[in-house]
């Protein structure tokens, strides 16, 4: 299996100057290609070929324009390969070949979002604690981790907040981590981030609601500052800056979280929940991206892979908080406040969360329960004493 590895590195003034310009000509090759194909369909005619548009957007094109041969020309030629695979995957999108959500049309890159170029091959060489890019340099990078074999390549990366990174494409063998013989069903919530079939519950850091008043303070100022102004860049990268960090905080837990589950559990069983829905809800759009659900959900599927673990997610339409865990029992639909209720059947009194998340890991591994009559139930056969006296006018 593959996996990717990213690590920091700290190109100097006249690095930077160069890797810019490696981006540049990435966008405008991949731009122009773009705008090539859409002429074509508006025109009625078929999307040229990865050749074809390498021979007009590259080849022909670096007769005329003397700066795109002073940057490496890989990186260029893998931009149309990714044009191409993002065509692909549109089409077979629209057909019903691929799986998932339906894929969107490629679109135009623009030079104030994230960066990167991709080299592959014998096209960088990796050091000690340095890469060399043709054309660009040895680069300082930091190890954080070793890389477990060679990589197949490596693309370089500049976020908004002008950091710039180097990630890795890898070849792995999955390791099988010791049998614990425990599985899990795991409820993701709001005010709680995840409880655990076994009552353990985590919460989330909610670094996006931590820093909204500094968010919004840097937002204002951005706001009364000049078009194509020097302060605005400083006060645009500010902003950039306090959204790394708050996307770093959560992607930290989330990295923590998945690790620890993975290492302690044989099987794990998600709830297959319809966020992009959810977050078209105003008044949750907030409070559910601040928790990444869906993040989570990609990092514990793919460590399972990696590590030998059974990965399941159950279908979203399963009734996990209506339904007794105790007895079966499917009571009525229940408001985001109540957080505990008692089974009006068996008269077991569930914690909203934990109750859910016993019901998700029972639906795959399910258990023997005594079935209960509600006529026999003494809380269903007071209740309906009660109400009988009262039809009666009894005393």
């Amino acid at each position: 299996m593959k996996a990717r590895y990213k690590y920091r590195i700290y190109p100097n003034h006249v690095q930077i100057t160069r890797i810019n310009q490696l981006f540049g000509c990435c966008r405008y090759v991949w731009n122009q290609s773009l705008a090539y194909c859409h002429q074509l369909y508006a025109n009625g005619q078929k999307k040229p070929s990865y050749v074809d548009l390498t021979k007009q957007f590259i080849t022909q094109v670096k007769q005329e324009l003397v700066w795109l041969k002073k940057v490496a020309s890989t990186p260029l030629q893998q931009s149309l390969k990714d044009l191409d695979q993002a065509y692909k995957n549109f089409f077979d999108s629209c057909k019903g070949k691929r799986k998932g959500i339906k894929v969107k049309a490629p679109l135009f890159k623009s030079r104030k979002s994230k960066q990167t170029a991709r080299f592959v091959g014998a096209n960088y060489k990796i050091g000690q604690d340095t890469i060399y890019l043709p054309k660009v340099g040895k680069i300082k990078i930091v190890w954080s981790r070793k890389l477990p074999a060679e990589p197949s390549s490596l693309t370089i990366i500049k976020d908004s907040a002008n950091r710039y990174f180097a990630s890795f494409v890898v070849d792995i063998n999955p390791e099988s981590l010791p049998k614990t013989n425990n599985s899990v069903g795991i409820d993701l919530g709001i005010s709680t981030f995840a409880t655990l079939s076994n009552g353990e519950k985590f919460e989330a850091p909610k670094p996006l609601k931590q820093n909204l008043k500094k968010l919004a303070k840097f937002q204002r100022k951005f706001a009364k500052t000049e078009k194509g102004s020097k302060r605005r860049e400083r006060r645009r990268l500010k902003i950039a800056k306090l959204h790394a960090k708050i996307k770093d905080i959560r992607t930290d837990f989330l990295h923590k979280l998945s690790t620890d589950l993975v290492k302690k559990y044989d099987t794990i069983v998600l709830e297959d929940l319809n966020v992009s829905g959810m977050v078209k809800n105003r008044k949750l759009a907030k409070a559910i991206s601040d928790l990444g659900w869906r993040q989570f959900r990609t990092l514990t599927e793919a460590k399972c892979e990696k590590y030998g673990r059974e990965f399941r997610v159950i279908d979203r339409w399963e009734p996990t908080t209506k339904k007794c865990s105790n007895c079966g029992f499917k009571g009525g639909k229940k408001q985001l406040n109540v957080r505990e209720w008692t089974c009006l059947n068996c008269g077991t009194s569930h914690d909203r969360d934990v109750n859910a998340a016993v019901n998700i890991l029972e639906i795959v591994q399910p258990k023997t329960k005594v079935e209960t009559k509600a006529t026999e139930n003494p809380v269903q056969l007071s209740l309906f004493a009660l109400s009988r006296r009262g039809a009666l006018g009894d005393n």
